[in-house]
């Protein structure tokens, strides 16, 4: 398979090598961040009453000293509907003071959970033009 020589495709890419069917439905994560506990918790519950389908959680990332919604979504990972889907909840989290911050795939290999990531940090994820990690 080929893809676009950019992060998204980059993580596509490493995916496929790491035998993920990306031709099957996975649990996307994509990250938005917000400097304001009441800016996240207001963009939640407008996710929440929205017709998304997809599970979604407010943490306070310990790490980043921001709130981190995470909305995973059961989708087919191919590069044109991730990136249209990754622009469309970075201008959805920015109307209330937050932005995307990548996508990520859980992997799950012997029992143990692994993100698949494109690179060797821990927080598998694609960093988003604004990401902070």
């Amino acid at each position: 398979m080929q893809f676009p020589d950019d992060d998204n495709g980059k993580m596509l890419a490493a995916m496929a090598e790491s035998g993920i069917d990306l031709t099957k439905a996975l649990d996307v994560d994509f990250f938005l961040v917000f400097d304001d506990q009441r800016d996240a918790e207001t963009a939640l519950e407008e996710l929440t009453n929205s017709d998304l389908q997809g599970e979604i959680e407010l943490n306070l990332n310990d790490e980043l000293g921001k709130w981190e919604i995470i909305v995973c979504l059961n989708m087919v990972p191919e590069y044109d509907i991730l990136v249209e889907q990754e622009v469309m909840l970075h201008d959805f989290a920015a109307e209330f003071g937050g932005m995307s911050d990548g996508w990520g795939v859980m992997q799950h290999q012997d029992g143990d959970d692994e993100f698949s990531h494109e690179d060797d940090d821990d927080h598998g994820h694609v960093h988003g033009p604004n990401c902070n990690h």
